[in-house]
């Protein structure tokens, strides 16, 4: 973007210096061109800004005035460009939290028109448990996530949802004559093992719970060693090393789906790289 306020900044030099060739040799312009700046702000507002005469250069009473229009002028342009960049200009980093799935199967389409654009930024991507994930983003240690969104999203924070999946039921393909009656692996925590306890409430059942993995990648590696059903995102079972030794489970009614959605904090959207980067994301 253009600078629009480099004849106010050549202005303001002149008048702290009252020195038409030192102005020209500090802010790289010859003197004509700072000679015709002048008399464009002075055609601009109808009246003369400096005084030339033998004793040297002067500020006219018209001339204090506009150096007191021009400060502020300049100092407000300035608090603007700070919280609203240029896009072309972001520069900086964005610590991003997701799980290793959803690094795989969403962030390349969902940060490729992010990373188009702004290639100069950087991008700190930090993996681990979904269940782990809001709470990152609430405590400050990313500033988007990309994670299950919950009936109820904490105040201070906002989602957009960017993909559902099903939860489906999943167990060993070789094991005999799988069922729904378990045991169960369960993950320990997090919003899949809220809504698999809302499917089994439904039901009037209590599972029998068998493991409580921290992570659905691990969980489906135990289901897929015989260790009893799984509960997990389709789209967990999709990208899994090892789906093929995996089978679904018809489930009637199926347990609800389940949204995905970029996750920040609602004030850090005042910020330019966390905007920026909403702005880009479709949402589902």
């Amino acid at each position: 973007m253009r600078d629009d306020h480099r004849e106010l900044r050549l202005f303001l030099h002149l008048a702290q210096t009252l020195n038409f060739g030192r102005t020209s040799l500090d802010c790289h312009v010859s003197p004509a061109t700072l000679t015709r700046t002048v008399q464009r702000l002075e055609a601009g507002i109808g009246h003369r800004l400096f005084d030339r005469g033998a004793r040297g250069v002067s500020l006219t009473a018209e001339g204090h005035r506009f150096r007191e229009y021009a400060v502020q002028a300049v100092e407000l342009w300035r608090i603007y460009r700070e919280e609203h960049p240029d896009p072309a200009e972001l520069t900086g980093h964005l610590t991003l939290f997701a799980t290793v799935t959803a690094c795989q199967a969403l962030l390349p389409d969902l940060l490729a028109p992010f990373r188009a654009a702004h290639p100069q930024v950087r991008l700190d991507l930090r993996t681990g448990d979904a269940a782990a994930a809001l709470a990152r983003l609430d405590e400050g240690e990313a500033d988007v996530a990309v994670a299950g969104i919950p009936p109820r999203l904490p105040e201070p924070l906002v989602s957009r949802t960017v993909t559902v999946t099903e939860l489906v039921l999943v167990t060993a393909r070789d094991r005999p004559d799988p069922d729904l009656d378990g045991p169960f692996v369960l993950p320990h925590r997090g919003l899949v093992r809220e809504a698999a306890d809302r499917w089994f409430r439904a039901r009037g059942r209590t599972p029998d719970v068998a493991c409580e993995p921290d992570g659905h990648e691990g969980l489906l590696t135990l289901v897929a060693l015989g260790c009893g059903t799984g509960v997990v995102p389709r789209l967990v079972l999709e990208n899994s090393a090892v789906r093929e030794r995996l089978a679904v489970i018809p489930a009637d009614p199926p347990p609800e789906p389940f949204p995905i959605g970029l996750c920040v904090r609602r004030a850090d959207l005042r910020r330019p790289l966390v905007a920026t980067l909403w702005s880009l994301t479709a949402p589902w």
